[in-house]
């Protein structure tokens, strides 16, 4: 049985930013992060099946935003390497959540020195830039509102609502270190958010690729295909239904039944095997036992 769990360990780790290397969670021994081992973001960013999906959910989620879809598609690899800017973006959450304040500091900064060369023009003429605060404020609230949802769906349904709110208010300080503007803090704010932006989506052809990219990227291994095609469906059907009906991906209630058991049945699976993920290595800095 060890044997079955370090494969499966091995291979889930392989899509994470741990995959990456650079940031050692496990010293400076005692150093609590900007949030620290008692905040609601340990909780919620700790768990890997439901980041998975929500991070999917988020992608696609983000891609409906014209200019935020011309910067990654004028700047960036992932029609290449989509597996690689996946484990880059979850490197960057892990870390800022989870690693000592140097390592957290040294990602923030270098994301902004990244985001200051990236602007341009979008297809209809609008100019855009990745360190415009309104577009930093859409990325990080279709990340957030996505885990999240993912979290509540997936692994704790009954956090208190006063919980979730203190998620948002969390992690709304990294957002505000990269730049975003007015961040929403708690879930009413989260709401009116996404009901005042909602007017600015479009589906195109280029957010439609999104989804193909997704559908037909490589897997690592033939152990993580299926797996793999689980979390796009699910991410698909966490989505909120307005942004289903944009993407032509309407699911009958069977189909999300479905999902939601196959995504139910596979956790606590990947639970049990994964030990030494981020936030397990950060537990360990901080001399706390194993979860």
């Amino acid at each position: 049985m060890e044997f079955i769990r370090r494969h499966i360990e091995t291979r889930v780790l392989s899509l994470t930013g741990l995959a990456i290397g650079g940031v050692d969670y496990e010293n400076p021994p005692g150093d609590p992060g900007l949030f620290g081992p008692e905040s609601v973001c340990w909780r919620v960013h700790g768990d890997f099946t439901s980041m998975m999906v929500g991070g999917i959910s988020a992608l696609l989620l983000q891609a409906l935003h014209p200019l935020a879809l011309s910067g990654v598609w004028d700047h960036s690899n992932f029609r290449e390497d989509l597996l690689g800017r996946l484990r880059r973006t979850g490197q960057f959450i892990s870390a800022t959540t989870f690693g000592s304040h140097a390592d957290t500091d040294r990602l923030i900064e270098r994301v902004k020195r990244i985001h200051a060369g990236v602007s341009g023009t979008a297809p209809d003429g609008r100019p855009y830039a990745a360190s415009d605060p309104d577009l930093l404020t859409w990325v990080h609230v279709a990340e957030v509102s996505s885990f999240l949802k993912s979290h509540l769906r997936y692994l704790n349904p009954d956090l208190p609502a006063a919980e979730q709110d203190r998620y948002y208010a969390e992690v709304a300080l990294i957002a505000e270190r990269l730049g975003a503007g007015d961040v929403p803090r708690s879930r009413a704010q989260i709401e009116a958010y996404l009901e005042r932006t909602s007017p600015q989506l479009r589906s195109d052809e280029r957010a439609l690729e999104i989804l193909q990219i997704l559908r037909t990227a490589p897997a690592p291994s033939p152990l993580l295909r299926p797996f793999g095609t689980l979390m796009l469906h699910a991410g698909v059907e966490l989505l909120p239904e307005w942004a289903q009906e944009m993407l032509g991906l309407t699911l009958s209630e069977s189909r999300r039944q479905l999902i939601r058991a196959g995504v139910r049945s596979t956790a606590p699976v990947v639970r049990w095997a994964v030990r030494s993920g981020s936030v397990h290595r950060a537990r360990r800095r901080m001399g706390l036992p194993p979860r």
